[in-house]
């Protein structure tokens, strides 16, 4: 197999099916309004009570596998899913996906842990299982799912969260990104920034975050300019540029850091190189909140949405992987020439644009309802009723959605709605 055969094929990606608008959240909560701009966030994805970690994987990927033949899906040799959201300590939620996806008995499946840089690192591990050849024409479905249950207590780290879920497809026809093979650097330590001790409780140090984020960007990097070699620049090696995105304003910041870092660059000229490299990245990212390891993969969307369909050169994309606790990776690929189109077809700026804008005071009422939900017990029904207007609101635009109905001797069970 020659080198660049191997990488992303296709993306999907599931928001929910309600949001609040960022302004509205600091206005109820009663934040400092003057820092609403620093988050540069226009809505956040909200969860709903029958959405959990295994049905956004489900209706994320979904879309994915409708647009492949019978053979393609069977091909799925290897499913993945990236959470750290699990429901519990043994089984993992992979279990439920490769059931209601209807992948093939032959499926390795898994789960892995490493907060928001799983779904990397496991892109990784598939990229090198399939570029080994042992199983020639596989594909594997990486998915990385997720949901925030933070409340008033996380304060301002409360409107950045997000919810969902992205699917990413490997394979050896890589239209959306062919991975650079052995171009990465990562770099790992132990911090305390961020932790779910149970599933319905965040602890968050912000400032201890975003230091560990910005101390991993540059030394990821820097690792990466040792691998790959001399000539490797920050500026002029990547024509794109996508990182883990906690809330858009923190790229902006990381990237201002690295500019002034390795270039003289006025102001106005790091503006300007943001606006053409990085802002492509933050479209969907503004209006979802952090997706956790998701989120630099629904950014990478957002650069294959936003680039030139006419462009077939090759185009370059960083990607910047952070995960707290902490694990990072600065990693590389070339756009594929049908990028623009693959990430087009599967109209996630539509399902955005066609979530339920909650008001506050139903908002405020719903979550710690959806928070109580990812609490293991053994049974467990959802009450629909209370939501109605929410699934009415969306049902006719959009496909059936798999949702939480019940829980019974701790086994959950979904249904199609």
């Amino acid at each position: 197999m020659s080198e660049q055969t191997v990488g992303i094929e296709a993306i999907g990606a599931y928001c929910g099916v309600a949001s609040i608008t960022v302004r509205e959240l600091f206005q109820g909560r009663g934040l400092d309004e003057t820092r609403r701009g620093n988050l540069m966030m226009r809505q956040r994805s909200v969860q709903m009570p029958w959405e959990d970690p295994v049905t956004n994987a489900v209706n994320a990927a979904r879309p994915v596998l409708d647009r492949l033949s019978p053979a393609e899906r069977d091909s799925i040799g290897l499913l993945i899913t990236a959470t750290e959201s699990g429901l519990d300590y043994s089984k993992s939620i992979a279990s439920y996906v490769h059931k209601y996806l209807g992948l093939s008995r032959h499926c390795r499946t898994l789960e892995v842990k490493q907060a928001c840089y799983g779904a990397t690192g496991a892109l990784q591990l598939a990229t090198g299982y399939l570029a080994a050849g042992q199983d020639p024409g596989a594909k594997a479905l990486i998915i990385a799912t997720d949901v925030n249950p933070m409340d008033e207590h996380a304060k301002y780290a409360e409107p950045t969260t997000g919810h969902g879920a992205v699917a990413v497809l490997v394979g050896e026809q890589p239209d959306i990104l062919v991975m650079d093979r052995g171009a990465y650097g990562a770099y790992a330590f132990e911090v305390m920034d961020t932790a779910r001790p149970t599933p319905d409780f965040d602890l968050y140090n912000a400032d201890l975050s975003l230091l560990s984020y910005l101390e991993c960007l540059d030394e990821a990097f820097d690792a990466y300019a040792r691998r790959v070699g001399p000539g490797v620049s920050f500026v002029d090696s990547f024509d794109y540029l996508a990182m883990h995105t906690p809330f858009a304003g923190l790229v902006r910041g990381a990237h201002r850091k690295m500019m002034r870092q390795f270039t003289k660059y006025s102001p106005e000229e790091i503006g300007a190189d943001f606006e053409r490299r990085v802002a492509g990245s933050l479209v969907y990212m503004q209006d979802t909140g952090n997706l956790c390891s998701g989120s630099l993969y629904l950014a990478l969307a957002g650069l294959a949405a936003a680039a030139d369909p006419g462009d077939t050169e090759r185009t370059r994309v960083g990607l910047f992987s952070y995960g707290s606790g902490c694990c990072s990776e600065f990693y590389s690929g070339v756009l594929g020439p049908r990028a623009h189109a693959r990430i087009t077809e599967m109209d996630i700026s539509g399902a955005l644009e066609r979530r339920r804008q909650l008001p506050f005071a139903e908002y405020a009422d719903l979550v710690p309802i959806s928070r109580d939900s990812l609490v293991p017990r053994r049974k467990h029904h959802v009450d629909f009723s209370a939501w109605e207007r929410t699934i009415a609101s969306t049902s006719s635009s959009r496909p059936p959605l798999l949702v939480l109905e019940r829980v019974e001797e701790y086994h959950r069970a979904y249904a199609w709605r």
